[in-house]
């Protein structure tokens, strides 16, 4: 039985270790798979449409940009903005 609990705990112990560790994704610098991965409500075909716009548009200046792409709303942006970052060429955050 403890054998049992103890896998368990270390289990869990590593996963919130990741969490916990996790950086947010840079919104100008991540591809597709990684921004699909990392935030809610972001699929693959969204993520895609989020590194057109960035070529289209160039770099984001602010999180709530997301929000101009078509199927990506304000609620999501918000579920998503302990999630994700924007950064400068300088490699300052910015919000």
């Amino acid at each position: 039985m403890n054998t049992i609990r103890n896998i368990f705990l270390a289990t869990a112990l590593m996963f919130s270790a990741l969490t916990v560790w996790a950086a947010p994704v840079d919104i100008n610098s991540a591809d597709a798979a990684t921004m699909a991965t990392a935030m809610k409500g972001i699929g693959l075909s969204k993520a895609q449409a989020i590194v057109k716009y960035r070529k289209d548009h160039g770099k984001f200046s602010s999180i709530d940009e997301l929000a101009r792409i078509k199927g990506i709303g304000k609620k999501t942006v918000e579920k998503n903005k302990a999630n994700i970052t924007v950064k400068s060429e300088a490699g300052s955050a910015g919000k």
